[in-house]
């Protein structure tokens, strides 16, 4: 019996329709629309910052290589070109007196042209993360990685140990215990400006010691009312939860002091919706504030309550730890507030408010 028309031309397992007009590829390859399209979505999964200090990062690879060598660095870059940028930029010599390979009129060049902030080598730690960055990028490009050159991995590790034999170690922010964050407070008066900073400063303060970048983006959707006047704030994403699913304890408690900032801050503001903390142009109330700005009203606060010292967003992060450690309360519920994954991350901050009250410090005394 002859199969019918429809049974003819019935498609078979594994059979595909072929478009007319489109680009074949095998398995094996990978079109340049689609390596794009990937390309496009591993940054979309990058915070701002991270993207922001990969662009800067990269922005000064270009000018130092144009300087260095009178033309664009070219993927995949050699290993003596890396060699050449980490002699460049480390510093030998006595602490006070550190010299590098970079000739100093390309040094000059390089400040004058805002690709450097000043004259001199950089820090271990600002090489270490540009290098990061140009290993990341032959990474993604699929490309021979110099960074990952057993003399380049050599001489970086014996640069870590030269550094700190000179002296050189990670500076950190000034913390943000109880005592500075009340005397910030202290310059915070009622107009729109001072309600709108010391809720702020309480708020990132009292939830944890919230990032500037979560700070800028908290939301009202995300703000409820808790316990009669309390608040509570569900942290829906962040440094370490940035794809909004694996946070244990979302939920973090704004009470008291806190909470009454909060809410004379949305009332003076009127807002309903939306970002928390804006921008204010006199009495008119912007768009949301970026997280700069927060590090900026930070520092501000700081000088109008005369306390010495380097301040920044951080303080108000690595503030909320230390004092958790000054008053013993368990780690565990420290990490739960901050989002922290690694308990050693927190022990920096945490013992130096511990060890600041305990009595470890006195053991000579009746």
């Amino acid at each position: 019996m002859s199969a019918s028309r429809g049974q003819r031309n019935k498609a078979k397992p594994g059979d595909l329709p072929v478009m007319v007009g489109a680009t074949l590829v095998t398995p094996a390859e990978l079109s340049n629309a689609a390596r794009s399209a990937a390309d496009e979505i591993l940054i979309a999964g990058e915070s701002e910052n991270t993207i922001r200090s990969y662009r800067s990062a990269m922005r000064y690879w270009c000018a130092w290589g144009v300087a260095r060598y009178g033309q664009p660095l070219h993927l995949p870059v050699s290993t003596s070109t890396v060699v050449q940028f980490i002699v460049d930029h480390l510093a030998r010599g006595p602490i006070d007196q550190p010299v590098s390979e970079l000739p100093p009129a390309i040094d000059a060049q390089l400040v004058k042209g805002g690709f450097k902030a000043h004259l001199g080598p950089l820090k271990i730690s600002t090489v270490i993360h540009r290098l990061s960055v140009l290993s990341k990028l032959h990474q993604m490009r699929r490309q021979p990685n110099p960074c990952e050159d057993p003399q380049v991995r050599h001489l970086l590790s014996r640069a870590r140990r030269a550094a700190s034999k000179r002296g050189e170690f990670a500076t950190k922010k000034t913390a943000a215990t109880r005592e500075p964050l009340k005397a910030m407070l202290t310059t915070c008066d009622e107009s729109l400006e001072g309600l709108r900073d010391r809720a702020l400063l309480l708020f990132a303060w009292s939830s944890g010691g919230r990032r500037r970048s979560e700070v800028s983006a908290a939301t009202l959707e995300h703000l409820s009312k808790s316990d009669g006047e309390n608040y509570s704030y569900k942290l829906h994403r962040s440094k370490t939860n940035q794809d909004g699913t694996s946070t244990v304890h979302p939920d973090k408690p704004i009470r008291g002091q806190a909470a009454e900032a909060l809410k004379a801050w949305l009332n003076a503001s009127a807002i309903t919706d939306g970002p928390i903390f804006r921008r204010l142009w006199k009495s008119r109330v912007g768009p949301p504030l970026a997280p700069g700005a927060v590090a900026s009203i930070v520092r501000k606060r700081a000088m109008l309550a005369g306390l010495n010292g380097d301040w920044a967003g951080h303080s108000l992060r690595s503030g909320f730890i230390s004092e958790a450690g000054r008053r013993n309360i368990p780690i565990g519920d420290v990490m739960a507030m901050t989002e922290h994954r690694r308990v050693e991350t927190v022990l920096g901050y945490y013992r130096v408010g511990e060890l600041a009250r305990s009595p470890i410090g006195n053991l000579l005394d009746d």
